[in-house]
């Protein structure tokens, strides 16, 4: 299986994921035109694209959805509550509702040969998802806009081969920025995003012989950076002390604003 983060970040996200059957986008917030580019860097074409799935209906995740899915037609899988978010952001654009395939909690997903988990996730959306992609041989996992991590998202990363996990922010750089202290609460809270501390305590306790990549992604323009987040990480890493060193693993910052390169597994 491939995994290329096109983008991630707080200003646009979209993820994509395939084998040599079937290839899926998760989440199009980014312009139709960087999605392209994105896919042509691989060889491929929203005309090779199977289906959208759409973690939640914030616009950095869905801003490019109208005109992708206008442009090439492919069905948009997402729950209930996002689907009802999508159609009620006006600045999103038109979209076709016949192009929506909305799944249920708890129901998976086959599209091609790959098999798609919704996961649910504490976030401040309606109904929001991760996702863990699965072709019965390798798997791989999509999660971002964590609150806090659930004993079901726990229990669904375990044994994924690749891993885009969520690093948003520095904590420190967050309290003493320029956000509004609402705002700064609304992030930190059990249903905004993962620190780059707690984005390392769980990976740590995910890491097994046949992880193969992470990327840490969704990092904040405003409270964070690249090297913190990198080194938060591998600090936790180091001191979980389970038998595995940072370096034992890939672990990559997917880019805010170009492809990150490819994964395979």
């Amino acid at each position: 299986m491939r995994l290329l983060s096109i983008a991630s970040g707080s200003s646009g996200n979209c993820i994509y994921v395939g084998n040599e059957d079937t290839n899926i986008l998760i989440d199009t917030g980014i312009s139709g035109k960087r999605v392209e580019a994105g896919l042509n860097s691989i060889g491929l074409s929203g005309k090779d694209m199977d289906a959208v799935f759409i973690t939640h209906e914030h616009i950095d995740h869905i801003s490019g959805l109208a005109v992708f899915s206008r442009k090439w037609n492919v069905p948009i899988y997402a729950s209930a509550g996002t689907t009802h978010g999508i159609l009620g952001t006006r600045s999103v654009g038109v979209i076709d509702t016949e192009l929506f395939e909305i799944f249920h909690k708890g129901e998976q997903v086959q599209v091609g040969t790959l098999m798609i988990d919704p996961i649910d996730i504490p976030h401040d959306a309606q109904e929001p998802t991760a996702y863990h992609v699965t072709d019965g041989k390798s798997r791989v996992a999509v999660a971002t806009d964590l609150g806090c991590i659930t004993k079901g998202l726990k229990e669904a990363l375990k044994g994924v081969n690749a891993l885009l996990l969520e690093a948003n922010h520095d904590v420190n750089m967050l309290q003493v920025g320029p956000y509004p202290y609402y705002l700064k609460q609304r992030i930190l809270g059990n249903k905004g995003h993962l620190s780059n501390e707690n984005c390392g305590k769980f990976l740590a306790g995910l890491l097994h012989d046949d992880l193969k990549a992470v990327l840490l992604g969704h990092l904040s323009h405003e409270n964070n950076l690249p090297e913190l987040a990198y080194e938060a990480v591998r600090f936790e890493i180091e001191a979980a002390e389970n038998g595995y060193k940072p370096s034992d693993f890939d672990i990559r910052v997917a880019k805010r604003s170009e492809p990150s390169g490819l994964i395979e597994v």
